[in-house]
């Protein structure tokens, strides 16, 4: 069984909480004919990870994870964890792993509020509460409390949907053979 409980942590045990902070995502569109783009995840320390995205109509999933945990104060979503260190490919296993209930909680939010998102994304107009429902119920679905967004002073509209359709718009303009490259700092610990 794969787990992430302790998001300090990456698979190797090396705690990188401390060192790194600052992550440079670099989009890479591949050919017109290509199923999927690829994205590289560059740490601080010049470590770097990378994964497939595959080109599904809307912004790429790893695109939509920027968008979520730049916008909301969550500290181990998919990005934060490899942020400090974790592999791309050790946390997609395993926060997609319905059945690994060691997940952290958070990272199990940050998912669901990413697919909640993608949905909303592949429906062409946002509804805050089909919105705040399918991502309430992806986590329930995996057995975690849906993240709480009353305690948010924020029009989710604008400040998730818009950001997701700005970056669509800002994919969607890159050529083939090219890049676009975006900072994420994760929220402190």
């Amino acid at each position: 069984m794969v787990t992430i409980a302790a998001p300090y942590q990456a698979h190797n045990g090396v705690n990188y909480l401390t060192r790194l902070r600052k992550m440079k995502l670099i989009a890479e569109k591949r050919s017109k004919t290509d199923k999927y783009d690829v994205l590289r995840f560059v740490r601080n320390n010049g470590s770097c990870t990378d994964a497939v995205m595959p080109r599904q109509g809307i912004l790429p999933h790893d695109l939509v994870h920027y968008v979520v945990e730049s916008a909301l104060p969550l500290r181990h979503g998919f990005l934060s964890l490899v942020a400090r260190g974790a592999d791309a490919q050790f946390v997609m296993e395993a926060v997609h792993d319905a059945a690994n209930k060691d997940v952290e909680a958070e990272a199990v939010q940050a998912e669901a509020i990413v697919e909640g998102l993608q949905a909303q994304l592949w429906s062409g107009a946002f509804d805050e509460e089909a919105f705040l429902a399918g991502a309430a119920s992806a986590c329930t679905a995996r057995g975690k409390q849906p993240f709480d967004f009353a305690g948010l002073d924020a029009n989710l509209g604008a400040t998730l949907y818009d950001r997701a359709l700005a970056l669509l718009e800002r994919w969607n303009a890159t050529p083939c053979y090219s890049t676009l490259t975006l900072e994420f700092s994760p929220q402190p610990v």
